[in-house]
């Protein structure tokens, strides 16, 4: 007959291993809501997108107009849903303690659906991995327990609205080509505001260029509480682009270093992306020829 002991062992054993397949459970729920949106984003993309024709910039402002002249080749089709593969580093520090861990990262980005980005990230026996999307943030430690699991908020979506709207500019320019909800404005000769307005959310990018139109870096104003106090306040973002090589027609930045109080003397870059490939989904439904 089993003692009082034995029987404590048997229940906590049980209770582990009723704690540890919820937690695989949500993992894998996880997993399938990452998958369930990508598929979403993808199916946003317009059938026949057309492709790109110069003319198209007629009445932008001359750094916008140098900026798509030199991201996207007349003819190109103008998809607007890439999937992008990435290396590189992110932190859970700060500028005097970076703590970076190695990342790699796959993200659909979709303007203006929004974006998936699927990361996995380690330093050591330490490893992080999760996504990010407008409508979550859940990230997990070894893969088992829970460590970030935010979103459902018009704060969560406001800040997420930001980052895909100024990552659409670099990454897939044929999106915020100029049509509803999408304007270019002059700031000066190598600088054009983008300004977007989808699903009552608006915001404003600024696009600073080089003289052939290649884009330096991005800068806006995010809402973020990536600060001291951790309260939701319009804070600048920005980051640094570089290394240009051609996907498909476009011409994108292959490293991109970015973060929190982008022009300040606090500036961090807690972000910083190699890219290992861009490649578009709808090429596999374009019609041939």
């Amino acid at each position: 007959m089993a003692s009082i002991f034995d029987l404590i062992v048997i229940a906590t054993a049980v209770v582990v291993i009723l704690f540890v397949a919820g937690l695989l459970c949500l993992r894998l729920l996880d997993y399938q809501a990452d998958k369930q949106l990508i598929q979403k984003l993808i199916a946003q993309h317009p059938p026949h997108p057309g492709h790109f024709d110069p003319v198209m910039l007629q009445g932008l402002p001359e750094a916008a107009k140098r900026f798509f002249q030199f991201s996207i080749t007349p003819g190109t089709p103008l998809y607007t849903v890439a999937n992008i593969a990435m290396t590189g580093q992110f932190s859970l520090g700060n500028s005097k303690r970076p703590d970076y861990l190695n990342m790699k990262a796959l993200q659909t980005l979709a303007f203006p659906g929004g974006f998936v980005w699927q990361m996995q990230a380690r330093r050591q026996l330490l490893r992080i991995s999760g996504s990010d999307s407008v409508s979550w943030t859940r990230f997990w430690l070894q893969e088992l327990l829970p460590v970030a699991r935010a979103g459902a908020s018009l704060d969560h979506r406001r800040s997420a609205f930001g980052r895909y709207v100024a990552e659409a500019v670099f990454w897939t320019p044929a999106a915020v080509l100029p049509g509803p909800g999408v304007k270019w404005a002059h700031l000066s000769e190598h600088s054009a505001r983008l300004t977007v307005t989808h699903l009552g959310l608006e915001q404003i990018v600024d696009l600073t260029v080089a003289d052939n139109g290649q884009p330096v870096h991005v800068s806006f104003m995010r809402w973020s509480n990536a600060n001291p106090q951790h309260r939701y306040t319009l804070q600048p973002f920005g980051g640094y682009l570089s290394d240009f090589r051609e996907f498909g027609g476009f011409r994108l930045p292959a490293h991109v270093e970015a973060g929190n109080h982008f022009g300040t003397d606090v500036f961090f870059a807690f972000f910083i992306a190699d890219i290992n490939s861009i490649s578009w989904p709808q090429q596999s439904n374009a019609p041939a020829g």
